[in-house]
């Protein structure tokens, strides 16, 4: 099953499960998170590695995770892997019906599919984003691991529709080194915004 299927009624699910928005605009909002399965991106820090391999997770039937969705609250982030591998047209269609905020963190990389509240943008170096998703994004999220993080930070600004809300968040494991530097850069360049991964330290997942 890729994105081209049309009415998309059973996705991968790797987990689903109700906390705390860690980052970006919604930081602080309770939110329930759909985690689909299947990436190809690749991002060698990633931290849910895991989720990359949709054949080891089961199909879950739309009707099963919008109920699910339904027992908590009324804000739904669905993440990955990569969510826009798969056609979210049916499971976003199904939300809104039920009166819940539909949210995505997405890479970009396949064209924009369902029907959105907020797009959060955070590209990859390494399968950059559609055109359709940079018009789309409310909010491009950049990590920044290097460096040279900046100079694609600034690329992908440079992509987004104008009104997208510009954000910095340094990759955990980097934190130590990397913070200080982001810092400077947001206080000399102050279009960015410094996001944390706040869950991280409030050890929720």
């Amino acid at each position: 099953m890729t994105q081209s299927d049309n009415l998309v009624k059973e996705l991968p699910l790797m987990e689903a499960f109700y906390t705390i928005q860690g980052e970006g605009f919604y930081t602080g909002h309770a939110a329930y998170f759909i985690r689909l399965a299947g990436c190809d991106v690749g991002c060698h820090w990633c931290d849910v590695k895991e989720s990359w391999d949709e054949n080891v997770h089961p199909k879950v039937s739309v009707e099963k995770i919008v109920s699910d969705a339904e027992q908590n609250g009324k804000l739904v982030v669905i993440t990955g892997g990569e969510p826009l591998m798969w056609n979210l047209d049916y499971l976003t269609s199904q939300l809104k019906q039920r009166g819940i905020q539909t949210n995505i963190e997405t890479s970009g990389a396949y064209e924009l599919s369902g029907f959105w509240d907020w797009i959060c943008l955070s590209p990859k170096k390494t399968k950059l984003p559609t055109q359709s998703v940079y018009d789309a994004a409310n909010e491009l999220k950049c990590i920044i691991y290097n460096h040279h993080d900046f100079t694609f930070a600034e690329e992908q600004a440079a992509r987004v529709n104008k009104n997208a809300k510009l954000y910095l968040q340094v990759e955990w494991s980097k934190k130590d080194e990397m913070l200080p530097v982001l810092i400077d850069y947001v206080k000399n360049n102050p279009k960015w915004s410094i996001s944390t991964q706040t869950h991280k330290y409030l050890d929720i997942p």
